[in-house]
């Protein structure tokens, strides 16, 4: 039963960090557009936080709905390994957002399609920033759920001396 409670658990952090995931995507690819459309700091108007506050979960929307399927099988390849550094969560985001590109680039509809150098450029980067997120809110304990150690470390496979 302890181990059924585990699973729960460790899936319920899981979908909490692809929730952080999608949010940290979501205000890098705000802050670009604020930022290529010319918007400065100081030339904000007052009114810019609050449409933020916004944007951010709207848009944080359409990035965990258009990154779900290539995000599952990350997730499960880094469980399965039990892979708990930042770069192969980087490099994966980077790879989930070059599947939505590849997807929406082959669909029937061109209008929807992605095909500015610095849209693409955006959007990859904001897949390694969700990676990266991911990694701080769930990845750093990946593969924990299968291991049984009392010290957070796999049991070793062989009981003698490797040999070497």
């Amino acid at each position: 039963m302890t181990r059924f409670v585990g699973y729960l658990v460790r899936f319920a952090i899981i979908l909490f960090g692809y929730a952080v995931a999608s949010l940290a995507a979501s205000a890098f690819l705000n802050v670009l557009f604020l930022a290529s459309s010319g918007l400065m700091a100081g030339d904000a108007p007052p009114a810019m936080p609050a449409s933020l506050i916004f944007s951010i979960p709207f848009v944080a929307l359409f990035v965990a709905y258009f990154a779900f399927m290539p995000s599952v099988v990350v997730i499960l390849v880094a469980e399965i390994l039990g892979r708990r550094d930042w770069l192969f969560y980087a490099l994966a985001g980077a790879v989930v957002a070059g599947v939505f590109l590849g997807l929406v680039n082959h669909a029937d509809d061109t209008t929807f399609a992605v095909t500015d150098t610095s849209a693409i450029l955006a959007v990859i980067g904001g897949g390694m920033v969700g990676g990266i997120f991911y990694w701080l809110a769930a990845g750093r304990w990946a593969g924990s759920w299968w291991q049984d150690g009392s010290d957070g470390k796999a049991e070793p496979t062989s009981l003698g001396p490797s040999g070497s």
